[in-house]
Formats: structure tokens, sequence, C-alpha cells
């Protein structure tokens, strides 16, 4: 079983001066304590279920290549970049380039986007809820063409590249992992069969029957199940316990989930706890394995 840590927000005791010292501690923290994962969000505001929208949000890729300077072997990822944001290749060169610096350890984090809000506001495009999972799917595309090395033309609905070069190529092999989020069960879990190395379904009562969903979508792709790396964002609100988190993994375990990344929440200081889980729980194997 795998543990990650999720880092949504930066409203640390101390205001915004205790930022860079908090966080890069955490990230440390999470190093050394042998988590297997460290995520930020890929959001500009904060978003409505954690904060206001005014309260302190790091640029996502600038905060992982700060995290990656300070620690030697965890991964790095957001959770997850949406689509919109970033044209595809300039997203394939920084992910590139934070898997270079961190010698293999980057994720590709992405999501066809929802948070309209951060969108308008900043001047990024938000077309309707189609043309996002069609500039997803070629985004998908362009990800596994430039990491093969194809330098030929790109020619899609929404995105043309001439000259699709990235150099230098990714230390992951064969290619940083790409993770998609979201539960949609037509296009978003269908992608994750067709282009994925991962998915990440939110912890709820739902995620049995998306999995199995996954797993159909799987047999119509001719991929095999097994090979996607199943993963749940979770929190435990107040000051959770060792015992609270091990039960939690053992549960999400159960229901065939193979990475649980826990979500720290405001107040909260997660990664040595989360060691301590990992001891209790590195043996614990997803059902369906």
């Amino acid at each position: 079983m795998r543990i990650g840590l999720q880092v949504p927000t930066f409203t640390f005791p101390g205001g915004d001066e205790r930022i860079r010292p908090t966080f890069g501690r955490m990230a440390r923290d999470a190093d050394q304590a042998g988590l297997h994962s460290f995520w930020v969000m890929d959001h500009f505001f904060q978003i409505a279920m954690v904060g206001a929208a005014d309260e302190p949000m790091l640029e996502a890729y600038s905060a992982l290549s700060y995290a990656a300077a300070l620690t030697e072997r965890i991964s790095l990822g957001t959770m997850v970049t949406g689509v919109t944001y970033r044209n595809p290749g300039i997203l394939v060169k920084t992910v590139t380039t934070l898997d270079v610096l961190s010698e293999g350890r980057a994720w590709l984090g992405i999501g066809a986007a929802w948070n309209e809000e951060e969108s308008r506001g900043l001047g990024v495009d938000f077309p309707p809820v189609a043309e996002r999972f069609e500039r997803l799917e070629e985004a998908l595309r362009i990800a596994h063409q430039m990491w093969k090395g194809d330098e030929s033309p790109f020619h899609g609905k929404h995105f043309g590249m001439e000259r699709p070069l990235n150099s230098p190529q990714a230390v992951s092999r064969p290619h940083p992992p790409i993770l998609i989020g979201g539960g949609g069960e037509k296009k978003t879990l269908r992608f994750v069969a067709k282009y994925a190395d991962a998915c990440n379904i939110f912890d709820s009562d739902g995620l049995p029957h998306k999995l199995d969903v996954l797993r159909e979508h799987c047999e119509r792709e001719g991929r095999d199940y097994a090979d996607i790396e199943k993963t749940s964002l979770t929190n435990i609100p107040g000051e959770p316990s060792v015992d609270q988190c091990v039960d939690t993994v053992g549960r999400l375990a159960e229901r065939g989930v193979d990475h649980v990344i826990f979500s720290q929440l405001r107040g909260q200081d997660l990664p040595a706890l989360l060691g301590e889980v990992l001891a209790q729980t590195e043996k614990i194997t997803p059902a369906g394995r």
C-alpha cells in the first residue's frame, strides 16, 4: 500500500512569511517519513471547499520544484492540473523539467478543469464542458507523443503543433506516470483506461462502483486493469490519530485502492503521523490485486 500527502492550503500560522519554511519542512518531513507521494492542488485561487478565494495559493509547479530541491525520494505531482490552464506542449515541458531535476520523481496529474471563478478572474479560457474533455484527450495524446520523442506535427481540433520537440527527455521510463483525476463514468474513466497510468477517485460510497466502471472500460480498451494504479484522495477532520488513518487505509484497500492520499486540512501537520501509519500498513494488499 502506498501513502501520499496533499497540501491544499498555504494558510499557515505566522502569515505569508511562514509559507516558505513551513511548506519546505512539510515536504522534507514527508520524504523522510517514507511517504510515496507529495501533492499540491493546481489552482490559482483557493477553492471554496478549502477557504476563501483570496487566501494564499502558490503556483503548483513552482512549489513542486522547490519541494524537489529539498527532497530525495518522494514523488511529486499536482492533484490535478486543469487542461485549460496550460498549453499541452508547455505542460509536457514543465512536467519533464520537474522530472529531470527531481531525477525521475514527477507525475502528470491532469483533468478536465472545473473552477470557472479563477479562470474568469485571470483571463484563462474556460470553454463548455464538452470542449474541455476534447482538449483533455488531445493533451493526453500530445503527452504520449512528446514523451515517445515523436516530433511529427500534431493536428487536433483544438491544438496544433508543428514540431513537438521535448529535449531533454524525461528521466522516468517510459514517461512520468499520468494520473487522471475524476470519476466521470463515460469519459474520464474511459480516458484512464486508454491513456493513463493511474486514476484518482474521491473517497466516497460510490468508489467501488467507479472502479467497476473502470474495469469495464479496461476490458473494452484491451487494457489490464491491474496495470492502472488506483488512488483515492481522503481526509480526516480534527486531530486524526494513527489508528484512524490506519482504519482509513484498510477500508480503502478493501475497496481496491492501491495508493491512499491524505489531504491535510487547515491546522493539521500530517507527515510524521503518516510515517507511523505507513509502518503499520506496508503489508496491506488492495482487494483485486
